[in-house]
């Protein structure tokens, strides 16, 4: 489980990566054109945005590459980063990706046990 743990993370952020790349530049643009967002439309919150854009696929992946050695962490990792992509961009067709795969690698992070061990974590 913590393989699978691992590459859902890595996958969930490079998919990020694009997402935040999206959400960040679209602050920027809209920030110094401001004729495009009142044409299209603007963040409501563009600082949580550009948070979110950043630290999202940055825990998506670090979550994902402590998976294997630190599960509980790598977890709790995934997890935040796709409720991070779920409250900055809603669930959508460009986030589905991410939010389902940070989670569900941060899911199978967390009920990992130990690979000698019967007991998970400690």
């Amino acid at each position: 489980m913590r393989i699978a743990a691992l590459t859902l993370g890595l996958i969930a952020g490079l998919i990020g990566l694009l997402v935040g790349l999206f959400g960040y530049g679209w602050v920027e643009l809209t920030d110094a054109y401001q004729e495009v967002g009142e044409a299209t439309f603007f963040f409501d919150r563009p600082g949580f945005i550009k948070f979110a854009s950043f630290a999202g696929p940055l825990l998506a992946i670090a979550g994902g590459a402590m998976a294997y050695s630190r599960a509980l962490w790598g977890g709790i990792a995934m997890l935040i980063a796709a409720g991070l992509f779920w409250q900055a961009f809603g669930f959508n067709v460009a986030t589905m990706f991410p939010i389902g795969f940070a989670g569900l690698g941060g899911l199978l992070a967390i009920a990992a046990g130990k690979p000698d061990e019967p007991k998970a974590h400690f």
